[in-house]
């Protein structure tokens, strides 16, 4: 049972890779969500990460994309559904009136949500589209980076 728990980690690791690689923290404990979450000045991109495909084909290389824009989010930070179950269920607090969906992403400017997209905006789309999508939130409501 412990091997088949360590493959299955393993085989699950990359997928948590993708995202910390660029500049997400991962939460992983609901004590780092609240903490996190109680931050709120600024913006915060909070993605729910899946093992799903198309979290790996279409949501992860999207937020990829979206952060080469010239205005992005403060903190971005991650949960991964299914993974860091308690973790990702006190995320999903902070979604007020959101079902629950994986992969998502949740945009809060100073502690209120202000975008979401769901797996229904993802799901039998590209990176590309993700990536549109964020960035149009990313210029509404995040400052430009420093230069």
């Amino acid at each position: 049972m412990a091997q088949e728990l360590d493959f299955y980690q393993m085989m699950i690791q990359p997928m948590r890779d993708e995202l910390t690689q660029i500049g997400f923290q991962e939460l992983r404990t609901p004590e780092e969500v609240d903490q996190v979450m109680a931050q709120k000045e600024g913006t915060m991109l909070v993605v729910v990460n899946s093992i799903c495909g198309c979290a790996g084909g279409i949501a992860r290389p999207g937020v990829a994309l979206a952060l080469q824009n010239d205005r992005v989010p403060d903190r971005l930070v991650t949960v991964f559904a299914g993974q860091d179950k308690e973790a990702t269920a006190r995320a999903r607090e902070y979604f007020e009136g959101m079902p629950p969906s994986s992969p998502s992403m949740f945009l809060f400017k100073d502690g209120k949500l202000v975008g979401v997209l769901h797996r229904s905006d993802i799901e039998g789309t590209s990176p590309e589209h993700v990536a549109a999508r964020l960035k149009a939130l990313f210029d509404q409501y995040c400052a430009p980076k420093a230069h």
